[in-house]
């Protein structure tokens, strides 16, 4: 057994990022579910929006329909990447870098458009910074390993396309690249 072959397959770190893709659904459907069942069934939803009542705001109803719609693109996305690590597939390093950076995005905006909403609070409250906090050391550990790991160069291989006319001198190089990143 060569040392590639030790680099390759669901071990090493990406066991603990196996872990952090299965629990990710899992998180923000606990999160989100009881908060979105009590907006919309227990009249938040209509009091926020509807013009003449105390709390209201012409920005609230595209604040929470934009914070729900965002929320269940991620779930989605985070049960499609528990698909994609799973079965070992190449766009999964693409696919986790992108919802870490979405994430990473969001939580701020999200917060500066709260801002205009909910007046007289602080645009950075200490949940938010948690989250802040939380997604830019995924994004500082993760995007890295995802980009320079040789171990995801060589388990994320399925499902990738052939190139057609790809000379032998490319495929070369290319294999003496990745033995460079090994030693």
């Amino acid at each position: 057994m060569t040392n590639s072959d030790n680099l390759k397959g669901l071990g090493g770190w990406l066991i603990l990022v196996g872990i952090g893709v299965v629990i990710s659904p899992i998180r923000l459907l606990i999160e989100f579910i009881p908060l979105y069942t009590e907006i919309f069934t227990e009249g938040h939803y209509e009091l926020l929006t509807t013009p003449g009542t105390e709390v209201y705001d012409v920005l609230w109803a595209p604040f929470i329909i934009g914070e729900l719609v965002f929320n269940a693109a991620m779930v989605i996305a985070t049960i499609y990447l528990i698909y994609l690590y799973f079965s070992k597939h190449y766009l999964f390093p693409k696919v986790y870098i992108g919802i870490i950076l979405a994430s990473l995005i969001f939580i701020p905006f999200d917060a500066w458009v709260g801002s205009f909403v909910i007046e007289g609070e602080p645009m950075f409250t200490p949940d938010i910074i948690k989250e802040l906090v939380r997604s830019a050391i995924s994004a500082l550990v993760w995007i890295p390993y995802m980009l320079s790991s040789v171990r995801v160069d060589q388990t994320f291989v399925e499902h990738r396309p052939v190139r057609v006319g790809r000379s032998l001198g490319e495929d070369a190089v290319m294999m003496a690249a990745a033995s460079s990143r090994n030693q």
